[in-house]
């Protein structure tokens, strides 16, 4: 099953409180571009993140990771440009994506997978 108006908001805060606890400082949720949206955008170390967060019902035949496409990786990377556009950075852009599994009653995560530098950023300029 799909992520839908349900388990994607609550995937989102999942994902930007796990990222929080493992040190990074969430700067932009939800960013919005003619192109797309970013759901999370966070620093750690050298590194400015774009992380694309997919949340599926345990029932789901596919990981939730496997949502990420190439049309929707080309589309977070003119997004991410647009941004750096606006926010010049000597931090390194990367791409993650987390993919969480909620439990049957949508109400606790079963599982949560966070792929760093999930697609590169230069094959899409």
């Amino acid at each position: 099953m799909a992520g839908n108006n349900r388990t994607g908001p609550f995937g989102e805060a999942y994902a930007a409180e796990f990222l929080e606890k493992d040190g990074y400082r969430i700067l932009e949720r939800n960013y919005h571009s003619r192109f797309g949206e970013v759901d999370i955008i966070a620093e750690k170390g050298r590194y400015l993140v774009f992380v694309e967060v997919k949340t599926r019902e345990s029932r789901s035949m596919v990981p939730p990771e496997a949502a990420v496409t190439p049309g929707k990786q080309k589309r977070i990377a003119k997004t991410a440009l647009l941004y750096l556009q606006k926010h010049p950075t000597h931090l390194q852009p990367r791409f993650d994506v987390i993919g969480i599994i909620m439990e049957k009653t949508g109400r606790s995560v079963q599982s949560c997978r966070h792929i760093e530098n999930a697609f590169g950023f230069s094959s899409y300029f």
